[in-house]
C-alpha cells in the first residue's frame, strides 16, 4: 500500500513538473534563408562545387580519350605495350577517383569549406536562439525544420520570427 501511495505521489509530482516546463520551436531553415551571409556562403559553396565537378568531368573525358586511343591501337601493340597502356588508364582512373573523394568525400574539401563558411553563421543563429530562450524562460526549443520526430507543433509556440527580430532580420 505504501508503494502505491509513493508511486501516486511521484506521478502527480512529475505531472506538475512537466506542466511547469516551457517549450517553443523555431524553423532554423527559415531563419538561415533570411540571413544574407548564409545565402552568400551557399552561392560560394555551389560555385566551388560546380567548378570541381567540371574539373573532374574533364579528367574523366581524358580517360575516355585514352581508352578510345588504346582501343584503336590495341591490335598493333605488343602484349607488354597493351599491359602498360591498360595500367596507365587504370592508374588515371584511380587518380580521378581519389580527386573526387578529396573534393566531395565525407571529410573532403567541400565539407571543410562548408564548415569554414556556414558554421560561424549557424553558431550566430544558435547563440541568438539560446539567448532568446534564456531571456524568455523557455526550457526547450526544438528545430522544426530538422526534427523528423516533431509530428505536431502548435503555431503559438513558433518563435522563429522573434529570433529573426533578435538577429535584426
Amino acid at each position: 500500500m505504501k508503494k502505491l501511495i509513493l508511486i501516486a505521489i511521484l506521478a502527480v509530482s512529475a505531472t506538475f513538473t512537466a506542466q511547469a516546463q516551457r517549450i517553443a520551436y523555431v524553423d532554423v531553415s527559415k531563419i538561415l534563408d533570411r540571413v544574407p551571409e548564409y545565402a552568400t556562403a551557399q552561392q560560394d559553396l555551389d560555385a566551388t562545387a560546380e567548378r570541381w565537378k567540371k574539373e573532374i568531368s574533364i579528367e574523366y573525358g581524358k580517360i575516355e580519350e585514352m581508352y578510345r586511343k588504346y582501343q584503336a591501337q590495341e591490335v598493333l601493340m605488343s602484349e607488354t605495350a597493351r599491359q602498360q597502356r591498360e595500367e596507365e588508364i587504370v592508374n588515371k582512373e584511380g587518380e580521378v577517383r581519389e580527386m573526387q573523394k578529396t573534393k566531395f568525400g565525407p571529410q573532403g574539401d567541400l565539407f571543410k569549406k562548408r564548415q569554414e563558411l556556414v558554421k560561424p553563421i549557424q553558431d550566430k543563429v544558435y547563440a541568438a536562439i539560446q539567448k532568446y530562450a534564456t531571456s524568455r524562460g523557455f526550457d526547450f526549443v526544438f528545430d522544426k525544420s530538422s526534427n523528423p520526430g516533431m509530428l505536431f507543433a502548435a503555431p503559438h509556440l513558433d518563435k522563429t520570427d522573434d529570433v529573426l527580430k533578435q538577429l535584426g532580420y
